[in-house]
């Protein structure tokens, strides 16, 4: 996925914030700290900011569903929207001041707990590209590294040096990459 559809559900979460505090007729405790930081001026905008706000809860929610597509937890996303249908029920059935409180901070911690899961696959996900120097000539070479066997050996495209591993390492790129293998960077046992 590309990093701003990753991201979708913290840029609608951190949108949903600043309208919450941009609107203090709507959210009576955030009135202080858009005071604060000059947000204030907005309140004549209010009707517009409320409408800002429905828009960010939406890209919040659209955020968590693409990322229940790419984590399959379906904690995150069910949270998100849980928290959206409260705030289009206080929007659009009947106004209740803390349906939107708990919209807004269920939106919020559904986007924390999104960003957690996407962390956690990240680093489960290896990197498949690293660069083999040639401890013979110095050429380097940017390769794609085998998921499913090590690379023993490799023969250097500039010197035809052959390399080996290292004693201790289990194949060529964890002796001359700029990146181990991938059983390594997850943490698991060489294929050696």
């Amino acid at each position: 996925m590309k990093p701003i559809i990753k991201s979708l559900d913290r840029i609608g979460s951190a949108g949903v914030l600043l309208a919450a505090i941009a609107a203090p007729c709507c959210f009576p405790l955030f009135a202080a700290v858009a005071a604060g930081v000059g947000l204030g001026v907005l309140g004549r905008f209010e009707t517009t900011v409320l409408y800002i706000f429905q828009g960010f809860a939406l890209l919040a929610v659209t955020g968590l569903g693409l990322g229940y597509r790419a984590h399959r937890n379906l904690g995150p996303f069910a949270l998100g929207l849980l928290s959206g249908v409260a705030l289009a029920y206080s929007f659009y059935g009947s106004w209740r001041t803390e349906l939107l409180y708990v919209g807004l901070f269920g939106i919020v911690i559904a986007s924390v707990w999104n960003w957690i899961f996407t962390r956690a696959i990240a680093k489960s996900e290896p990197l498949l590209q690293s660069v083999i120097t040639c401890p013979s000539c110095g050429h380097r070479a940017e390769e794609t590294m085998p998921t499913n066997a090590c690379l023993f050996f490799y023969d250097c495209g500039h010197c035809n040096a052959r390399l080996k591993p290292k004693p201790g390492d289990c194949c060529v790129f964890c002796s001359y990459g700029s990146i181990p293998c991938p059983p390594i960077q997850i943490g698991d046992r060489c294929c050696a």
